[in-house]
């Protein structure tokens, strides 16, 4: 059984920082890609950004780009979400995804659907 576990929300001022970390843990385990999604009340879950865990290329959506950073640690199976300059309208809660290497699912990686795993979500309040 595949668990992805997250930390490292909280609530903050804008213009601060966080990061989130989101570690693997099951036997067998191997991911492609790592992703980072958002959700508010009343919303779909918007993704933030992934990464293509082979080559270690990563993927932002364009409202958090030049902001936030998505990097790894391969012997943790770990991947981190650094969020600089922190504004109010970040605030959701974040959830971490990843796509089993033999997945099945849509190719499209910007979409929720694509992904087999996920986090159980951390809250982010950015205050102005």
């Amino acid at each position: 059984q595949v668990q992805l576990v997250e930390s490292g929300g909280g609530p903050v001022s804008a213009g601060a920082s966080l990061r989130l970390s989101c570690g693997a843990r099951g036997r067998g385990f191997s991911s492609s890609i790592r992703g980072w999604f958002r959700q508010v009340p009343g919303k779909e879950r918007e993704f933030v950004g992934r990464m293509n865990w082979n080559s270690g290329s990563t993927y932002y959506n364009d409202s958090v780009k030049g902001r936030f950073t998505i990097s790894r640690d391969n012997a943790r199976n770990t991947v981190y979400l650094q969020m600089n300059n922190l504004k109010p309208e970040d605030t959701a809660v974040y959830y971490c995804a990843a796509r089993d290497r033999n997945s099945r699912r849509p190719d499209n990686y910007n979409d929720a659907s694509s992904y087999d795993y996920w986090g159980q979500g951390t809250q982010v309040t950015v205050s102005s």
